[in-house]
């Protein structure tokens, strides 16, 4: 029995030993593993690669702009509607195929309807009108800003005002300014958006060729006086307007260089905060200049007209597109502010209206054009 009890303790002793001897590896290949080692020497990474940085967020500025582009008048006189007439039905597009591709890539694209869409018969100078077709074809174009106040407006009376109203009415994205069919739709000043920036845009003309509005309904037309304009303005900033555009019917006819009105005018708007003029009337270009930080292009010139004595001065106008900044602060101001000259092409016989840029010029077209594009600008950049 002894022996028994002998054996029975010396194979506890051997299976305690190596149950001892079991842990004591197993501890040190886990510690050698997991590099825990005293005398082990750190990890080195390879030089050529840098420990990732976390990157710090940077805070850009809150910038916002929208581009526009802007040409002159469309004086829309018979021999250009006659010449536009085919197969019954006018169509202006080969008139205009040259400026599409121009302004196609500006946010808001404006234009002065100088002789109205008063609906019925087209008629001409004195007093215009209009096919719908020519609208038709400039909204096709591209163009989506749209002044109605100037002298002509009142050519067809009333009738055609409200005719006009409804047509601009019907067109989805167009945006106009001047004309009114009620006193409470003339006090309303809509406010618009475009990429973020809200902003309004007011038509005025200083004459209506002396015809009036209705008693009672001179809302019909915006005609200009500093009070109007100060109502208008201040409403405009108080409905949340951030950038103020206003078109200028106004200046003598044919004259390259702005009156006195038209100074005191620019600079009665300057004060209320406007921040573009964009003036009409003189049917030839005029200068670009800044009152105080308001950028005034006192006249865009013709765009599309067929004038009967057609002189040169009446056939070249002026393109202008910029981009309108708000700065982190919301102050506007302007860039890459971009000059090109239009000629409206006519043969010897007023046929084969076209509007084209200079740059798709030749001295058939237009004879000596380099040089004029020179003398052109030079009056657009005169000092006021």
């Amino acid at each position: 029995m002894a022996r028994k009890k002998t054996r029975k303790v010396r194979k506890g002793r051997v299976f305690l030993v190596l149950l001892v001897l079991s842990l004591f590896f197993f501890g040190v290949f886990s510690f050698v593993k997991n590099g825990n080692t005293k005398d082990e020497p750190p990890k080195v990474s390879n030089s050529n690669q840098e420990e990732p940085k976390e990157e710090i967020p940077v805070e850009l500025p809150k910038e916002r702009r929208m581009s526009l582009v802007m040409v002159g008048d469309a004086l829309i006189h018979e021999v250009v509607y006659q010449d536009a007439l085919k197969g019954g039905k006018y169509d202006f597009t080969s008139m205009l195929s040259s400026v599409g591709p121009l302004i196609q890539d500006y946010d808001l694209k404006y234009y002065n309807q100088e002789t109205i869409i008063g609906g019925g018969t087209p008629t001409t100078y004195p007093r215009f009108n209009t096919p719908d077709a020519f609208a038709d074809n400039m909204i096709a174009t591209g163009f989506n800003l749209v002044s109605l106040a100037n002298n002509h407006t009142l050519d067809k009376n009333e009738s055609g005002i409200l005719y006009s109203n409804q047509y601009w009415k019907k067109q989805e994205n167009v945006v106009t300014s001047g004309t009114y069919s009620s006193l409470e739709e003339r006090d309303t000043i809509p406010i618009y958006e475009q990429n973020g920036i809200k902003y309004a845009f007011l038509s005025y003309t200083m004459a209506t060729n002396g015809l009036k509005a209705p008693k009672g309904k001179e809302y019909l037309v915006n005609v200009y006086s500093k009070e109007l304009a100060t109502k208008d303005v201040t409403k405009a900033k108080e409905n949340g307007a951030e950038v103020i555009l206003v078109a200028m019917h106004w200046g003598n006819e044919y004259t390259h260089k702005p009156n006195a009105t038209q100074k005191e005018v620019a600079s009665d708007l300057a004060s209320l905060g406007v921040n573009l003029i964009i003036g009409a009337h003189p049917h030839v270009i005029q200068p670009i200049s800044y009152v105080g930080n308001t950028l005034v292009i006192y006249s865009l010139g013709n765009f599309l007209s067929g004038h009967e004595a057609p002189t040169l001065d009446k056939t070249i106008g002026l393109l202008v597109g910029l981009d309108i900044v708000l700065d982190e602060e919301n102050v506007v101001h302007f860039e890459n502010i971009d000059k090109k000259l239009l000629y409206t092409y006519s043969s010897a016989s007023r046929k084969n209206f076209k509007v084209y840029p200079f740059s798709e010029l030749n001295d058939k077209i237009l004879k000596n054009y380099a040089s004029l594009e020179k003398e052109y600008l030079e009056i657009v950049d005169q000092k006021v």
